[in-house]
């Protein structure tokens, strides 16, 4: 019987890509050769991935170097941002979380750096439904070994992970549970476990 459920954040808790593509687009402005369009479906697009493979593919026109010292500039200036405004909370979100919470403990892991999380958590004030998370930018690991970190952290025997892209399905096939895919979201899987095409959708499973 499942005792838990571990979480992607983009694409299955929150959208936060609008304000994160003009925070990009403001970074990228100050490098006259770049070419590329930066809009928040093209980051979309991407996620999933880890923060400088999206870089790297966001800024084509540019150096892998320049491409990662623009997302490392994005990344220290949108985590204050969003922690103010906050981003776009999936339909029914928060009344998941509280039935959720009854029965299961709760997880996030996200390709993310330092602080995105946490302002997640204080923007929505959602901190108190989670019982630990996990990230490269604090692990320096991948999503496959931050799933498995959380497993192992918090003793789970039976944990599912949550995510919409196929980086989560192929991280999640690799840490060794099952993946339910959250079709409502960014990406496309053909491969999983389970699927819903709304957060609520949840309790039925």
């Amino acid at each position: 019987m499942i005792d838990s459920i571990i979480f992607d954040l983009d694409g299955t808790l929150w959208d936060s890509t609008d304000a994160a593509a003009e925070i990009w687009r403001e970074a990228a402005g100050k490098y006259t050769e770049v070419k590329d369009i930066i809009n928040a479906d093209r980051l979309k697009a991407l996620y999933g991935l880890p923060l400088e493979e999206i870089a790297i593919k966001l800024l084509p026109s540019l150096s892998k170097e320049t491409a990662i010292e623009i997302m490392r500039e994005s990344t220290t200036k949108q985590c204050p941002y969003l922690e103010k405004v906050g981003g776009i909370l999936f339909d029914g979100l928060e009344d998941t979380l509280i039935k959720l919470k009854d029965k299961y403990r709760l997880f996030i892991v996200s390709n993310c750096e330092e602080g995105y999380i946490q302002c997640f958590l204080k923007a929505h004030q959602l901190k108190d439904y989670f019982d630990d998370f996990e990230y490269p930018g604090r692990s320096g690991l991948l999503k496959a070994d931050n799933i498995r970190t959380i497993i192992k952290r918090n003793h789970l025997n039976k944990p599912i992970y949550v995510g919409d892209t196929l980086g989560d399905a192929l991280a999640t096939r690799e840490a060794g549970i099952p993946f339910v895919y959250a079709r409502y979201g960014f990406g496309h899987v053909t491969e999983y476990d389970y699927v819903i095409d709304s957060f609520p959708e949840l309790l039925k499973l």
